[in-house]
């Protein structure tokens, strides 16, 4: 029976995801026993404290939110397995649970960038890698696509504050900020900070910022007014990985040092990123009459009936405004839907296609590998806890 020191902060849903991960592991094989430690207690007694604690409890590894001071060679000169949590930088000597923080904000800014946004921001913390490398994800997706000198960003909160911030800055720089604006925060409760300041100045979201979070946590997002946006990581499954990355360092001390990663899976798209950001009042409606039509089987012909324009000229517009053909938008939706399907139920694959619209079944997979690497059923494998 293996004994988890999991030192983290449980106010969030990323804990108790990472948590049921290990959970569903261990009931593959044998209980595992679970110590909830509050970050406070390190704070408290320090490592040399936990380590303490580690010892009189028997603990065979832990978890933990560690801070860059601390000193994580003492659990491995104890015979206590020691991951580290991403919390401001990653470690060299011990395994990570990290994430693919850069392709997280790449993920945002496409998501942006189709809805037609040319105004962008990003809002997260000082001296953070995650924070950090997602806003550098979400800037050079942008500069890439040449709106690189309509970014902003803000990262002056100090992650030891998670719940306080300084009104009066933020307020002052959302105030200065272009509309409309495609914001990305870099988690929920920063995403969830930045409504509450815009409904205080009168900023109207979607329609003049347009916000999304990261980690889905649901309760911070539905906390939100108008619910929040937000990037969907495979949590669960990498507090699987790494469960099985514990069990196989303690049959083998000499296993390498590998991280865990937990991978970006999806988007999802709530009230607080609800809107197309275009003047153009005919791509507006084929806009929205894709998005409400998703599942039927749409043609450009049907889009084209909606607004009075030629096909070439409505293909123009549509290409000007979005940066894909009618026909490619409403494949990229479909496919981002299918996925994110995929993960959320265990209905049949080909059903799932038929929901969204994918009647193709025949070159489904062949169609998903091109997008992801990986046929439907590899996806589904590779990022839902077994």
């Amino acid at each position: 029976m293996i004994r988890l020191i999991l030192l983290t902060d449980f106010t969030e849903a990323f804990a108790h995801n990472l948590l049921r991960g290990i959970l569903e592991y261990s009931k593959e094989r044998e209980p595992w026993v679970v110590c909830r430690m509050p970050p406070s207690y390190k704070q408290a007694h320090g490592i040399p404290g936990v380590l303490k604690w580690a010892k009189k409890w028997q603990a065979d590894a832990i978890i933990a939110q560690f801070d860059d001071s601390d000193d994580v060679e003492l659990f491995r000169e104890n015979g206590i397995i020691a991951l580290a949590q991403d919390f401001k930088s990653r470690f060299s000597t011990i395994p990570n649970i990290t994430s693919e923080y850069k392709l997280t904000g790449r993920m945002a800014a496409d998501f942006f960038l189709q809805k037609g946004f040319r105004n962008f921001a990003f809002y997260g913390y000082e001296n953070v890698v995650w924070s950090e490398e997602r806003c550098l994800g979400f800037r050079d997706r942008i500069t890439e696509k040449g709106f690189g000198d309509n970014f902003f960003e803000y990262q002056k909160q100090p992650l030891e504050n998670l719940w306080y911030y300084e009104s009066e800055p933020l307020a002052s720089w959302i105030k200065s900020l272009p509309h409309p604006l495609a914001l990305m925060a870099c988690d929920d409760t920063q995403g969830n900070k930045i409504m509450e300041v815009c409904r205080v100045l009168g900023i109207k979201i979607p329609e003049e910022i347009a916000v999304l979070g990261v980690d889905n946590d649901e309760i911070i997002c539905s906390l939100s007014d108008p619910p929040l946006s937000s990037v969907n990581l495979n949590i669960a499954k990498g507090g699987y990985e790494a469960a099985e990355l514990i069990e196989r360092l303690i049959r083998d001390k000499e296993v390498s040092c590998e991280d865990v990663v937990i991978h970006p899976t999806s988007i999802v798209n709530r009230l607080s990123t609800d809107i197309y950001s275009t003047g153009d009042p005919y791509i507006l409606i084929a806009l929205k009459y894709i998005h409400q039509n998703l599942a039927a089987k749409l043609t450009v012909e049907d889009i084209v009936r909606q607004v009075p324009l030629s096909r070439r000229l409505l293909e123009i517009h549509f290409k000007q405004v979005t940066g894909s053909s009618i026909y490619q938008y409403i494949f990229n939706l479909r496919m981002e839907r299918f996925s994110q399907l995929l993960l959320e139920g265990n209905e049949p694959i080909a059903d799932i296609a038929m929901s969204v619209g994918l009647s193709d079944y025949k070159n489904l997979s062949r169609q998903f590998k091109l997008w992801k690497e990986c046929s439907p059923a590899e996806y589904r494998k590779i990022h839902r806890v077994k």
